[in-house]
């Protein structure tokens, strides 16, 4: 690995169109890690406390480790394309965590779809420097 800066690695990339200045990033996320942090938090108090089944765990717990995942691989590693793979897990575990709490606490779900549309986003995203960069 060269000695660049994180940041000066991804500004070198070849990015789409439509890809965000790196600066909205920071703010977006500090929004969606409220959110998850009330609504995951919430789904695990409910598990402690036996109102939700255990399983439940399981999407919620992958969504949380592929997404801290993410950021290593990215700018640690600086592997598009193992990210690539990390944020398409990211993606399918929310939207099983999503699908799975609905009938229990439909709320969970519905505070997750900013969520959803930013990793959606996120992913196409990360899909299209993978592709530029190849």
């Amino acid at each position: 690995m060269d000695n660049t800066s994180a940041a000066q690695w991804y500004e070198q990339l070849i990015k789409p169109f439509f890809a965000p200045p790196a600066a909205v990033f920071g703010p977006v996320w500090t929004v969606l890690y409220l959110v998850i942090a009330v609504s995951f938090g919430f789904v695990l108090l409910q598990i402690l406390k036996r109102r939700l089944p255990a399983a439940l765990l399981l999407p919620f717990g992958l969504n949380l480790l592929f997404n801290a995942a993410y950021t290593p691989i990215q700018f640690g590693l600086r592997d598009n394309l193992l990210a690539s793979v990390d944020i398409l897990l990211v993606l399918g575990t929310l939207v099983w965590a999503m699908y799975a709490i609905w009938h229990r606490a439909r709320w969970v779900a519905l505070s997750n779809i900013p969520y959803l549309l930013w990793v959606g986003f996120a992913t196409v995203l990360q899909l299209s420097i993978t592709w530029l960069n190849r």
